[in-house]
């Protein structure tokens, strides 16, 4: 194991802190993206702005070769309360980093400086463009800074993401080629039936009874539709009906979401739904319509970048401290879209474990301080690796 020496850590420590007090959810990121802005300028970066709205790529560029990367950070922040009482807590109300995105986006700050400073003493030569993206949590903001020319203003043979992962202890990574965060789509199943007085069921079509069954019914749908050796999850999170307790509704309304790694379980996930939907329907005399919102493609890791992060990996944390197991999530992630344009990977970084760690999303969740020499280091080495001289 090789942590470089950053003679700045409280300097990205205090840019932690800065971040996580001053939360910015999706597309609002202006604060932020001023304070990263300003950032890289003081590095000898140059800086550009505008992508996605709030997006800001750095640029430093070694030597003469026209190879390029691109390394990516996130900036959003969630719509969520925070439960922690240490100073640098949230000053909003409703917004907290419970995601680690102030992490992420000070340990790319931490790389870009170090690059910056060390440029002629380290072997590499090439363009790297720090890709600092809005909107991460469900708005697609990778997405968003693709259609606005991301990869025609920047041209990059490759691109490469992190994100921290509680449970994983500090000083360890997880890496693997392939599928590593599921695709989603949210569901939305509408019930219609016959409204009536709930003393008299027997006059109407209870659409409440039917959406129950329906809940039921679609756990069957991976367990007994989908190949063993395939994964999806398909989760009921919401059912919405009725105004009073002594009526039966009309209409019941269900969503939720539905996992998977491959486009074709994903369809054979969604055909089984319309099959149940329709059986259930005839059953009880209701008419059932689902439509289906597909939403973040599944996050593939290409395997020939991958390796290039599995040695970045293993000159960071040591070979025995580099985790495939623990991958792939039913999770998501938008750095999907940047996977389908270009080649890359993604990696998780280990946020602690044990006694303590607390899961992402979560309202007393706080990134590790830790971590942050470990993600910096990281990107250092694969800018070192991947654009090496000779």
């Amino acid at each position: 194991m090789k942590l470089l020496d950053i003679p700045f850590l409280r300097d990205l420590v205090a840019i932690r802190h800065d971040i996580h007090a001053h939360p910015e959810t999706a597309y609002h990121e202006v604060r932020t993206s001023d304070v990263v802005a300003r950032e890289l300028a003081a590095y000898g970066l140059e800086v550009h702005r505008g992508l996605a709205t709030t997006g800001v790529v750095g640029v430093l560029r070694k030597g003469n070769s026209r190879r390029a990367i691109g390394l990516r950070a996130d900036m959003d922040a969630l719509p969520m309360h925070e439960k922690n009482d240490f100073m640098y807590r949230s000053a909003h109300h409703g917004r907290m980093h419970a995601c680690g995105h102030d992490g992420h986006t000070t340990m790319l700050l931490g790389a870009a400086r170090y690059l910056a400073e060390h440029r002629d003493s380290l072997n590499f030569e090439g363009t790297v463009y720090f890709i600092f993206q809005p909107a991460e949590e469900a708005e697609g903001g990778a997405n968003v800074m693709i259609g606005d020319g991301l990869f025609q203003k920047f041209p990059m043979d490759a691109v490469f993401g992190l994100h921290n992962w509680p449970g994983i202890p500090v000083g360890e990574m997880a890496v693997m080629a392939g599928p590593v965060m599921a695709g989603t789509c949210a569901l939305e199943i509408a019930v219609n039936g016959h409204g009536c007085h709930a003393a008299m069921p027997n006059l109407g079509v209870d659409t409440m009874l039917v959406a129950s069954h329906l809940v039921t019914t679609l756990q069957s749908v991976v367990a007994r539709n989908i190949h063993p050796c395939d994964a999806a999850v398909v989760s009921v999170t919401q059912i919405h009906g009725g105004d009073a307790v002594n009526i039966i509704p009309d209409e019941a309304v269900m969503r939720g979401t539905i996992r998977s790694f491959r486009p074709e379980v994903q369809e054979a996930v969604e055909r089984s739904i319309e099959r149940l939907c329709a059986g259930v329907a005839s059953a009880f005399g209701a008419q059932i319509k689902a439509v289906f919102d597909h939403r973040y493609p599944p996050t593939i890791n290409n395997p020939t970048e991958t390796d290039f992060c599995l040695r970045a990996a293993k000159s960071v944390v040591g070979e025995t401290r580099v985790r495939r197991h623990e991958l792939p999530s039913m999770g998501a992630e938008d750095f999907a879209y940047m996977l389908r344009e270009k080649p890359g990977c993604y990696v998780w970084l280990g946020n602690g474990a044990g006694t303590g760690s607390c899961s992402l999303h979560n309202p007393y969740y706080d990134f590790n301080d830790d971590v942050l020499p470990y993600g910096v280091s990281y990107w250092v080495r694969l800018v070192e690796q991947r654009l090496a001289v000779g």
